[in-house]
């Protein structure tokens, strides 16, 4: 196997070592995976073609020919060099905050020892179960960054006040905000009440905001500065104060945008390629229209699991990287063995649509697993019924005695039980709304089951596998694709900040092969491709 050239002759020449130069296989791979060393592609005087990261360039004719050649580039320069300075981070690379605690404590908490940002999936817990994981993460990460999810609530207000409550109690300084269709008191209130000014008059935001976006509307929302209507509702309920007000004019809502394309759980199916440069022209023009003393950066999520994923978000522009589905296969993750093995085998197209829990009377879906589980066919025909009828009642006794068999396992008034009991001590309101709506009353059962099935999922409940509720993206597909054949493909193997470390560093060796061949250089069959190998990973204490 040897390389080959098809490209214009440089006036350049190298002078070096010859035993810098390697011409054998292995020695090139080498030369090709030291991305922190700048790569000189040459060819000797015998015509053998090799490469070497030592020696200089020349112009005076002496030397060997230089074919080629790729400045240094570590996977720690990918991405925004602000976006690592500001979250104390070694790459520009986090994981997404996948609801329910499977984004875990374990899992922020592996990432932020290895100098990498975690969010943990607040969605959906209950606050003493929120505090819980505040204060094992605060006291294991003193010094690094992590963040946690903010989701907005629509049918469950009660949620989002009190998590931001809970945030702004506990010194909890990053939110990933998801799911927002607009902006809310409650994220406002996070946002400004972490406004002050610093010695130099500069507005200082201590509460930083990441959110998570799949449409430009929403996304300019989060690019300009709070609405006046929550600042003076904030400022009249004594929430924050008429500095902090006057502050909020001068900084958007949010420090960073996560552009999410075709993910798992609540997504839009948009392609990234698409999606990331219609929202980087979007903040282009909100920086333009209020100069904000810092810009806002855009990242990328939705899609990211293999190296040239990564590589192809950050050619795009993207200031970071989000990973999610990957991250449910990992051992930290919040959900059971069983999942994590039925992960490690799904392909690309082993997912589906279906309806989501929080926002099931409005029509939302989520992408889940389809493989494995017959949650995403049963979730569909739930929302048929409600569409469909306008009370329990209404449902035909067969098919009303067919779902409590297969699906609900139990009476439908059994359900309704529980689902009072659930939100008396959740969110009150809930049920005085249904009081007197039985299609209000359906939706809440339906939800029940909704909402249930992840957590059967996540803690691998018995008798309960058919109706496991797994969030999961194509990307899942493209990294078992990609890790097939390695030490990866067992999912024992796989730790969330390995993944990462393998993805950034494949991130930049591809970028180095992808550079050498547009001057030219061709690559023999599968050197194209960088593969896992086991490595130690660093672990970074953030000072």
């Amino acid at each position: 196997m040897e390389l080959k050239y098809h490209g214009i002759q440089s006036p350049l020449h190298w002078k070096g070592s010859p035993r810098a130069i390697a011409f054998d296989e292995a020695g090139i791979r080498e030369k090709l995976a030291r991305t922190e060393l700048p790569c000189y592609v040459v060819q000797d005087f015998r015509g053998r073609i090799g490469l070497s990261n030592e020696g200089e360039l020349s112009t005076d004719g002496k030397g060997l020919q230089l074919l080629a050649m790729a400045g240094a580039l570590p996977p720690g320069q990918l991405g925004d060099a602000t976006f690592r300075e500001d979250y104390k981070l070694k790459y520009a690379y986090k994981t997404g905050a996948m609801a329910n605690g499977i984004a875990s404590e374990e899992l922020v908490i592996a990432m932020g020892k290895a100098g990498l940002l975690g969010s943990f999936g607040a969605a959906g817990l209950v606050p003493s179960r929120v505090l819980q994981a505040i204060e094992k993460i605060q006291g294991a990460l003193p010094h690094q960054t992590y963040a946690f999810n903010l989701i907005h609530s629509p049918n469950e207000e009660a949620l989002e006040a009190g998590a931001v409550k809970l945030y702004l109690e506990k010194g909890v300084h990053v939110v990933e905000a998801s799911a927002y269709l607009a902006l809310t008191e409650h994220i406002v209130h996070y946002r400004v009440a972490g406004l002050s000014r610093g010695a130099d008059g500069e507005v200082v935001a201590s509460n930083k905001v990441i959110a998570k976006i799949s449409r430009k509307e929403v996304a300019a929302h989060f690019m300009q500065p709070a609405p006046e209507r929550f600042l003076k509702l904030l400022r009249d309920k004594g929430k924050i104060s008429a500095e902090q007000a006057m502050l909020a004019a001068h900084v958007p809502m949010a420090d960073d945008i996560t552009v999410e394309a075709d993910s798992g759980g609540h997504t839009d199916n948009r392609p990234l390629v698409a999606l990331l440069p219609s929202i980087i022209q979007l903040r282009d023009e909100m920086q333009e229209k209020y100069q904000f003393e810092k810009k806002i950066r855009v990242g990328a999520a939705g899609g990211i699991s293999t190296p040239a994923s990564a590589l192809a978000a950050f050619m795009m522009g993207a200031a970071y990287v989000v990973t999610g589905s990957v991250n449910q296969a990992c051992v930290e993750a919040g959900t059971s063995e069983h999942v994590r093995k039925l992960l490690a085998t799904v392909s690309s197209t082993d997912v589906m649509m279906a309806p989501a829990s929080d926002m099931f009377e409005m029509g939302v879906e989520l992408q889940v697993l389809k493989r494995g589980t017959l949650f995403g066919p049963r979730a569909k025909k739930l929302y048929e019924y409600y569409l469909r009828y306008k009370s329990i009642e209404e449902i035909p006794e067969e098919e009303r005695l067919k779902m409590e068999t297969q699906v609900f396992q139990r009476p439908l008034e059994a359900v309704w039980q529980d689902c009072i009991e659930f939100f008396r001590s959740r969110d009150p309101e809930q049920i005085e709304r249904a009081e007197g709506n039985p299609h209000r009353k359906m939706a809440l059962i339906f939800r029940w089951y909704l909402g249930l099935s992840s957590n059967w999922a996540n803690a691998g409940t018995q008798g309960r596998a058919q109706d496991y509720q797994i969030w999961c993206g194509p990307a899942m597909g493209a990294f078992n694709d990609w890790v097939k054949g390695t030490y990866l493909e067992d999912y024992q193997n796989r730790q969330a900040a390995d993944v990462a470390e393998q993805i950034m560093q494949g991130a930049a060796y591809l970028y180095r092969v992808q550079s050498l061949a547009m001057q030219g250089l061709g690559f023999p069959l599968g050197w194209e491709r960088f593969l896992p190998k086991e490595t130690k990973i660093e672990v970074s204490f953030g000072l």
